[in-house]
């Protein structure tokens, strides 16, 4: 296969998966939003999310406060902020036109209907829209995953599809952990008291919450959360599910130059298929998020310099 063709798929998948993931993070803040709080604490929970995003500094530069409106309006409407949602789906769009001739037509069909009915929103100053905007994305993402697996063939487009899917998908959870790992935290396995329902949210956004009551039929404690978030294979949102899958993937398209790339997925793989949650979190709860985040990017890198079109250089 083309790089540029393997970049075009990759990057289209990526930039899915990372519009769904802004939408299930912002429905946290959302859902979060309807009950009173003061207005310290909206700012410091917007700061929180906004960095372990990566976007503080972006969004420091366009606003003043951490307002939520302001901070739903930048993550989700914003078409001149790379990082928003409309934008993810405008490019993933334009990945998924660029390979028209590879992917089938209802991917294409799908992505291209999704980009049209996403400039009929209006952000600012429709917060009571916002719920079924974030509802309409994750439909969306959900919809074009199914197209995917229901009509590609398994050749190598459809791994490279798969790659991107589940490494956003990696670094998606692991920044909504770290998003509650302030500095100090320890998650313990003990009902979480007053920050309960924003433990509840967090489940609820990752499509978990009944997967966590199936397995474990009592209250929610930070612990138990963290395990199912990071070690439970057969939760397809999980951090050891993700490098599972991009570590099976990467082998079905392993080159000649690509090894060192596939040992390090599949060490990744390994630490969490035989680890244990007490030995992955010693350092601390945000030095491990902190040291898988850069982990993923890392392996982003190498998989670009192996399969995908080089950076430009600067």
């Amino acid at each position: 296969m083309l790089s540029r063709t393997a970049d075009h798929l990759y990057w289209m998948s990526r930039f899915i998966e990372r519009s769904e993931a802004l939408a299930r993070m912002l429905d946290a803040h959302y859902r979060h939003s309807l009950l009173p709080h003061a207005p310290e604490v909206v700012a410091r929970d917007w700061r929180a999310t906004l960095n372990s995003l990566g976007l503080l500094e972006a969004y420091q530069a366009r606003h003043e406060t951490f307002a939520t409106a302001s901070a739903f309006h930048f993550l989700a409407f914003d078409r001149e902020h790379a990082g928003s949602i409309v934008s993810c789906l405008r490019a993933a769009r334009e990945n998924a036109r660029a390979v028209r001739g590879t992917i089938t037509s209802e991917m294409w069909e799908t992505l291209n209907s999704t980009w049209l009915e996403s400039r009929g929103y209006e952000g600012e100053g429709a917060e009571h829209d916002i719920g079924e905007f974030l509802e309409w994305v994750r439909y969306r993402a959900h919809l074009s995953r199914g197209v995917t697996l229901g009509t590609m063939l398994r050749d190598e487009a459809f791994r490279f599809t798969r790659i991107g899917t589940f490494l956003e998908g990696a670094d998606a959870t692991a920044r909504m952990l770290r998003a509650r790992a302030r500095p100090g935290f320890v998650p313990l396995d003990e009902p979480a008291g007053p920050d309960a329902y924003t433990w509840t949210l967090l489940l609820r956004s990752l499509s978990a919450f009944e997967v966590y009551r199936k397995i474990y039929r009592d209250a929610v404690t930070p612990w138990r959360v963290t395990d199912l978030l990071v070690l439970r294979d057969d939760l397809p949102r999980s951090l050891g599910r993700c490098v599972s899958e991009v570590y099976l993937n990467l082998r079905e398209v392993a080159n000649e130059q690509s090894a060192e790339t596939e040992r390090r997925a599949g060490q990744l793989h390994s630490t969490f298929h035989f680890g244990r949650l007490e030995l992955l979190l010693a350092p601390g709860f945000g030095a491990f998020l902190d040291g898988f985040l850069g982990q993923i990017a890392v392996l982003g890198d190498r998989i670009a310099q192996d399969f995908l079109v080089p950076p430009t250089p600067t």
